[in-house]
């Protein structure tokens, strides 16, 4: 019988390619976690430009001022009462998601000629939990709240 040659990795071999991947992710998540933040930041800014334009769409159409309507006055668009039992995506006609199970939490206060619409983070991490954009109808671009850090 011919000598039969084993071929494989030997333990130490292992040990050090496992040694490496654990260094490698070690130096990776942090700054995965950097990434994920950015990006959940970017869509508060995102929604909130959809919340201006919507409003601006809201306040042509409806004729009487930016949504929420004051109490007792009725739009001309659907059959929701915007003033009373109608939410964000109903009156404006938005899909944003929001509540204390998605990323972000959005409110909106508006009159008949101005409206501001603020996005708080839902976070159990302090360092982004008290993260907020702001939108107003004189500003084009959402703010960060100064008080707060937001990626």
């Amino acid at each position: 019988m011919p000598n039969k040659k084993h071929r494989g990795f030997t333990l130490a071999e292992l040990i050090i390619v496992v040694v490496i991947i654990g260094i490698v992710a070690a130096l990776a998540l942090p700054q995965f976690g950097k990434n994920r933040e950015h990006a959940v930041g970017k869509e508060a800014i995102v929604n909130l430009k959809l919340i201006a334009a919507a409003e601006r769409i809201y306040r042509m159409e409806a004729v009487t001022g930016y949504y929420p309507l004051p109490a007792g006055t009725k739009s001309n668009l659907s059959g929701v009462d915007c003033a009373t039992d109608g939410n964000i995506n109903d009156c404006l006609k938005l899909s944003i998601p929001s509540g204390a199970s998605k990323n972000w939490s959005y409110s909106v206060t508006g009159a008949a000629d101005t409206f501001s619409a603020t996005a708080t983070r839902n976070s159990t991490d302090p360092n982004y939990s008290q993260c907020e954009y702001s939108i107003n109808n004189t500003i084009d671009e959402p703010a960060a709240n100064s008080a707060a850090y937001c990626p």
